[in-house]
């Protein structure tokens, strides 16, 4: 996708009237001359199948008026379950500032069969942008603008079975895991939801105390999520415990509960368990193991191109050591500002329950008499601690 840009089909006839049957201007190559510039809301999205060995195309589909592709998602749908759909999701004559557009829509596409194209089965008109789309329970789970709304497969379009509007702000991620809807706004961090199939009905029941710009999101399990937001932050939050017990025990008044909420808000609230500062802008975020016997861990990538881990300690030991180790380096390996440790992991919040793993890779770059004082310190040899660092890496690589 890319703004004020056009297509190649455009491109090409915008250089034929340019040339006026001059051959050797079409030969020039665009590295020389540059592309002609598009005037402000023309964009240019393509839908582009490549073989993943050698990257070669084997389908490429150029959405026309002036559609911007902001969404893709391969699924199935419950009555078609042994088919894969592609659903894109575009807005038409996008403009950044003043924001202004007209109309999103969501266009379903299947492989053929032999899986080298794409095939356009429908296109729905949809009210605003369609930012993320989720399978739930065999439907299909999409963000419009602050809608969230639940499709499912018709003959000439999606048929819209359930919404919700109460949110704020856009939606940018959606997860499911198990009856939990996990998503995030682009202002108001983690909303949970749930889906009463008897009324037909999403309703949230929790949601974070601080109103975070999301940038990525996962889940980690049924309770727990973890977050990045454009400050460049990294969270855990964790739902309490007594959520279900409370629909269990009194369904009236947990009715009560999410009707009114609590501060404008839901009835319960996400308790943060983790907060880290990166120093970089965290575009996505999953949570996986990059050997079949390591561990999981949850992966991050960033808008400078560089990848990170955070690896949980499964140990009590594990943990004290490490601890100890990234207070005695805050103070033996100082960095070259002299700025405070600490001071710079808690940029916009106070650090908690990380560790920082690049400070710890540093007791390497100690001369030696540092690294046997901070050894002893730790009780242990230097080579015993380059050992329990080493240790720490195999495990996640």
């Amino acid at each position: 996708m890319g703004q004020r840009v056009f297509s190649e089909t455009e491109k090409q006839n915008i250089k034929h009237q340019m040339a006026q049957g001059n051959q050797e201007f079409l030969e020039i190559p665009e590295q020389q001359i540059g592309v002609p510039r598009a005037t402000k809301g023309r964009w240019a999205s393509c839908l582009r199948i490549l073989e993943p060995i050698e990257l070669k195309t084997l389908s490429l589909l150029e959405l026309e008026n002036n559609e911007a592709a902001f969404s893709i998602y391969i699924t199935s749908f419950a009555q078609r379950e042994s088919e894969l759909f592609v659903l894109v999701g575009t807005v038409k004559d996008y403009v950044h500032e003043p924001r202004s557009h007209s109309g999103g829509f969501i266009h379903t596409y299947k492989f053929s069969e032999t899986g080298a194209q794409l095939e356009l089965v429908h296109k729905t008109p949809v009210e605003d942008i369609p930012y993320s789309f989720c399978n739930f329970k065999g439907r299909l789970l999409v963000s419009i603008g602050n809608l969230l709304r639940i499709y499912d497969l018709g003959k000439k379009k999606l048929l819209k079975k359930c919404e919700y509007r109460h949110f704020m702000n856009p939606i940018n991620t959606i997860n499911v895991f198990g009856e939990r809807i996990f998503c995030t706004d682009m202002a108001d961090s983690f909303h949970v939801m749930r889906y009463k199939s008897k009324d037909n009905q999403l309703f949230e029941f929790a949601d974070d105390v601080l109103p975070r710009w999301i940038t990525a999101a996962c889940v980690l399990d049924y309770w727990t999520v973890c977050g990045a937001d454009k400050f460049e932050n990294v969270f855990i939050c964790r739902l309490p415990k007594n959520v279900d017990e409370d629909i269990d025990e009194d369904p009236l008044s947990y009715k009560f509960k999410w009707e009114t909420g609590y501060l404008n808000g839901a009835a319960f609230k996400m308790e943060q368990i983790c907060n880290f500062y990166t120093g970089d802008l965290i575009t996505c975020l999953l949570k996986t193991s990059l050997v079949s016997t390591s561990q999981e861990v949850i992966l991050y990538g960033t808008s400078s191109g560089s990848i990170g881990a955070f690896y949980p300690f499964e140990t009590r030991e594990d943990i004290d050591f490490f601890l100890h180790m990234e207070m005695y380096l805050r103070i033996e390996a100082l960095p070259l500002c002299g700025r405070d440790h600490m001071g710079y992991r808690s940029s916009y919040g106070p650090v908690k329950n990380v560790i920082d793993g690049d400070l710890c890779e540093q007791f390497s770059r100690l001369d030696y008499g540092k690294q046997k004082v901070l050894s002893e310190e730790l009780d242990r040899t230097p080579a015993e601690v380059l050992k329990k660092l080493e240790d720490i890496r195999n495990r996640i690589l």
